[in-house]
């Protein structure tokens, strides 16, 4: 399976910091082993999609609602994604679920919605801090993949981030060994349901740790946030 190297932006880079970007990872792009998939801001979308055309590198957005249009203020449309030439919808991140309330049931539905137009959805699961502790994490995995999976359709590419709550901007990384059994068990959920799917990992990946980590079982790539934003540090990330 072919790996994936996601960056997600948050709400850093402007239209113009984002053109910039681009102008220069390009350069550099071709050292990647795997898929380059970038998540810009909102505002920056279609930055991204002027600067990255005719590259090796998608784009997509980091959220989007469960309709493509209507009386819906705030929200992103994903059929607009689209039509910008993004392929991707990020989809159930951490801050997205308790910052926004976001429940398991409305994110089938937006992975729904996604693979109707023929978007990929990168699904995001992941447990706290509380949650590990308390031996729960294949219990919250299992829920968030059968309840966020509900709607999509097996036949359809779909891709699985997995980002533990507690290592997401905290600089604390999960043990090699740590990934690796958490990615076999969501890779065993996945068989058991039905779907087949490259699964990333998220949470504090650096330069440092890359090499590690993607030697893990099952696991397909990375969905890389704060050390995304630099040209150097990206690369170095994506080349392992």
């Amino acid at each position: 399976m072919k790996k994936i190297f996601a960056a997600n932006w948050k709400l850093f880079k402007s239209p113009t910091e984002t053109r910039n970007f681009f102008k220069s990872f390009k350069e550099v792009s071709a050292k990647a082993t795997g898929d380059l998939v970038f998540f810009p801001s909102a505002i920056s979308l279609e930055a991204a999609s002027e600067t990255v055309k005719g590259s090796n590198i998608a784009f997509g957005a980091q959220n989007c609602y469960v309709q493509v249009q209507g009386a819906f203020t705030g929200e992103n449309s994903a059929q607009i994604v689209k039509e910008l030439g993004g392929q991707y919808i990020l989809i159930g991140h951490s801050e997205r679920r308790q910052l926004f309330g976001e429940t398991d049931a409305l994110i089938a539905d937006k992975v729904a919605l996604t693979q109707s137009l023929g978007l990929i959805p990168m699904l995001c699961i992941g447990e706290t801090l509380q949650e590990r502790e308390a031996t729960h994490t294949f219990r919250v995995l299992e829920t968030q993949l059968l309840l966020g999976l509900a709607k999509a359709d097996k036949a359809k590419p779909i891709v699985i981030a997995y980002e533990p709550v507690w290592a997401i901007g905290t600089g604390k990384v999960a043990t090699p060994e740590q990934v690796a059994e958490t990615h076999t068990d969501v890779h065993n959920i996945l068989t058991k349901m039905g779907f087949t799917a490259p699964i990333l990992y998220g949470g504090s990946v650096k330069p440092d740790n890359a090499g590690t980590l993607i030697k893990q079982p099952h696991v397909s790539g990375f969905l890389v946030g704060g050390a995304s934003l630099e040209v150097d540090s990206f690369i170095k990330i994506a080349s392992v």
